[in-house]
């Protein structure tokens, strides 16, 4: 009953069926644990549980059941368990348990199944033992995290067809083939672990039967000849990119021409410097040369490959194209990062993506570019000298989910036929080009944008409110414009927001959205600098940003948008522009993990919100340049992960807590002008900090400071005398209890006694003097600045 629409959990009256010998009931969603009256099936020779949201711990007795043949339980991540000691009289033949939460070590004893020929699962690789598998036609230990070295012993398998142990973590070096001549493997696939080293062994190339080698993405080194590959008469499919290794492909005194017809060809950063010859190979449809610093011009016979669907040439040096690329069949043409120059090349009609990013075109985009986006699904021409406007062609492309056209010159308004009919697009980026006008209000009731920057441009007017239909919205960056807005409250309901940037534009008024609770749970990265934002930060908003928080979404990602669902590495890369330790800094990527809050150059006043002591995984705190009072909040401590703290020329007053000491991360700290008083605290990283970071602040003592705390006097006027210069005859008189009590009940007494005691002071000491007018006049430039 595969694929029924089924619903858990198996009713326990099925333990009763005692001769049933196949269960299939793989991809139904009995989300459940796997029932323990399944192991006393005496007839069970199948069990096929794939893809059913299992949960629960795994029966180890269903392993031991001595007629089965056939166990399936892939893809099921929820499902958890460990292996037991096989023995001798087991039939299992198939094993799959890839996509699944089992865990522990897989014992030894799995050399006893002799009957094995495909194993597809979790745990430790044994380092012997697979000499009892002489059945073991099929090896799949693809996607786990197995490391150490590959056993040696299971090259040796005569009846081995596939071995497939990609994206792991195998290191040390690949072991040789002992029984060449007789091998009957056609498949080796060692990618993407990353850490296997050495030589390719010579023995590879004697595998006669071999139709699939890929050892991409790993630390393989040495020379390789392209033409050695050619007494592999069946292989389809070599991958070699991403390694050490340096590919020639000049061919020397032997003929490349005589090289097997391959159909997928994946040589990306192979140091080749040169396209290969690969005119001949009629049946390539699949070919990656890139980054590779391979120069000139793109071969006119390339457009003869007509079975090519797949060319990814970007990041070499290429200038040109000798001829059009019109393959009827390419699907994929990636171009990017390379020195063409000229008019934008025309793409194949059915093509889907394209991308021409990071290139020297300078011209306009052809009016009629659209015409040949019917099943487009990705166009990027970003990072180019492009001038004009957008195409209006462009707005009938029916499929078009990601459009880049950031980093150049184009001018005029943004087309709201470009919102408001492109109902697939997820994402729109024009950042960074002479953009005027208004942004269109014209996002549909169906917006699906889950990315939209239009930073960087003269846009100005308000946020439209249809953008409030884009519920799916991510990343919305209209930094550096025009707009003249209140907060945008308008979009209160998306939950799920990341990034929200402001920055540099006339946005006014308090923030914070009232009676809402729930706001933006998601939101990691918020830049609202340099406007005219006043008010108090708002607590109860601030408490709903969890992404800022422990528990919030923390996984080792970067935000991104695949809009084909490739495993080749073709997708939209988000990217954004923080200032991080006073400088600007582009994420090319951003790492769902980075959190970073920005709220410098505004107006904002009242003391620092206690929420947002709560943001533990901040990296970046900004505050400065407002009008902030009151103390620093001791739950700053709490930010274990701050690396930046700014909270510069504020009224900021008080002590400074101690608890800041325990920011080991912390490699910027400015707490200049403001009206701190006290010892600066030390330990950790506040001793790494130079007197910038406290400058200002005239209540303030000790180092970095020259001032010490050991005698330090405070005088009505506001300037910081230290007593250590002051001999021990003028500390006598000044204590005496004759003085000291006058002073204490009588104002007229206490005036007259700090003006003489000052005077003789600065006549003694005239290095005092010249200090306390150098304060003086930097005490009146923070009050211009307020």
């Amino acid at each position: 009953m595969f694929n029924c629409y089924l619903s858990g959990p198996l009713d326990a009256s099925l333990a009763k069926l005692q001769s049933l010998s196949i269960i299939r009931l793989s991809s139904n969603n009995l989300s459940s644990p796997v029932p323990e009256f399944l192991a006393n099936y005496s007839k069970l020779t199948a069990l096929q549980l794939s893809s059913c949201q299992l949960n629960g711990i795994f029966p180890q007795a269903i392993f031991q059941v001595p007629t089965l043949e056939i166990l399936d339980l892939s893809d099921n991540k929820f499902l958890q368990g460990s292996f037991p000691e096989f023995h001798q009289n087991l039939s299992l033949q198939t094993l799959l348990l890839s996509n699944t939460n089992f865990s522990g070590t897989l014992p030894q004893s799995i050399g006893e199944l002799q009957k094995l020929s495909r194993i597809e699962l979790v745990g430790e690789i044994p380092s012997s033992h697979w000499e009892g598998l002489r059945s073991l036609t099929h090896v799949d230990l693809g996607y786990n995290a197995f490391n150490g070295s590959i056993p040696s012993s299971l090259f040796a398998i005569p009846s081995l067809q596939k071995i497939q142990l990609s994206n792991n973590r195998f290191g040390g070096q690949i072991p040789e083939f002992p029984n060449v001549s007789s091998s009957l493997l056609d498949t080796l696939d060692l990618s993407s672990n990353n850490l296997l080293e050495g030589s390719i062994p010579s023995s590879v190339f004697g595998l006669a039967k071999l139709n699939v080698l890929e050892l991409s993405s790993n630390k393989l080194n040495g020379t390789l000849q392209l033409h050695w590959i050619q007494k592999l008469l069946n292989l389809t499919t070599l991958g070699l990119s991403y390694n050490n290794l340096r590919v020639n492909a000049s061919g020397g005194n032997s003929n490349i021409s005589s090289l097997p017809q391959i159909k997928k060809l994946r040589l990306a950063s192979c140091d080749l410097g040169m396209f290969p010859d690969l005119r001949n190979q009629s049946k390539l449809f699949h070919l990656d040369l890139s980054d590779n610093q391979i120069t000139g011009p793109v071969p006119g016979w390339i457009s003869e490959l007509s079975l090519l669907q797949y060319l990814n040439l970007s990041r070499n040096l290429l200038v040109d194209l000798e001829r059009p690329l019109s393959l009827l069949g390419l699907s994929i043409l990636d171009l990017h990062h390379n020195q063409l120059q000229g008019s934008i090349p025309v793409p194949p009609s059915f093509i889907t993506y394209v991308d021409y990013s990071s290139n020297n075109f300078s011209s306009s985009i052809p009016p009629n570019i659209g015409n040949y986006f019917n099943f487009t699904f990705f166009f990027s021409l970003s990072n180019n000298h492009l001038i004009g406007a957008i195409p209006q062609s462009i707005c009938s492309s029916e499929w078009l989910q990601v459009l880049d056209l950031s980093n150049n010159s184009l001018s005029g308004a943004i087309p709201s036929c470009l919102i408001e009919k492109i109902k697939t697009l997820r994402v729109l980026n024009l950042r960074r080009n002479n953009f005027d006008g208004i942004i269109p209000d014209k996002f549909p009731r169906s917006c699906e944008l889950k990315t939209l920057d239009l930073s960087g441009n003269n846009l100005q007017g308000q946020v439209p409110k249809s953008l409030a239909n884009c519920t799916m919205l991510e990343v919305l960056d209209l930094g550096n414009n025009q707009i003249n807005d209140s907060f945008p409250c308008l979009l209160k309901n998306i939950s799920s927001f990341r990034v929200l940037v402001l920055r540099n534009n006339m946005f006014s008024g308090p923030i914070g959205c009232p009676q809402i609770e729930g706001t933006w749970p998601r939101l990691q990265i918020v830049d609202l600098a340099f406007n005219h934002f006043r008010g108090n930060l708002p607590d109860i908003c601030l408490k709903t940003w969890e992404g800022m928080m422990e528990g919030g979404n923390r996984s080792l990602e970067h935000i991104r948008y695949d809009p084909l669902k490739l495993t080749n590495g073709l997708y939209y890369q988000d990217s954004i522009t923080v200032t991080l330790k006073g400088l600007e800094l582009e994420l090319v990527k951003i790492p769902t993990v980075f959190t970073s809050a920005d709220f410098s150059s505004n107006n904002f006043e009242g003391p620092i919100p206690d929420a947002i002591g709560q943001f533990n995984v901040l990296y970046v705190l900004n505050l400065s340049h407002n009008v902030l009072t009151g103390q620093i909040p001791s739950s700053l401590g709490n930010l274990s992960q701050l690396e930046s703290l700014d909270l510069s020329s504020n009224q900021l007053s008080g002590q400074i807590p101690a608890q800041l000491t325990s920011l080991t991360f912390l490699s910027v700290l400015n707490l200049s002008y403001n009206r701190l008083v006290g010892r600066i605290p030390t330990g950790n990283q506040f001793l790494t900090f130079s007197s910038d970071s406290f400058e200002g602040n005239q209540g303030l003592c000790g180092p970095p400071l020259i001032l010490s705390c050991n005698y330090t006097f405070v005088s009505n006027s506001g300037i910081d005398i230290d007593w250590v210069f002051l001999s021990a005859g003028l500390g006598y008189i000044f204590g005496s209890g004759i003085i000291v009590l006058p002073l204490m009940f009588c104002k007229r007494w206490r005036t007259w006694y700090y003006t003489h005691v000052n005077r003789v002071i600065f006549r003694i000491f005239p290095q005092l003097e010249k200090r306390r007018k150098n304060l003086g006049r930097r005490a009146q430039r923070n009050r211009r600045r307020q």
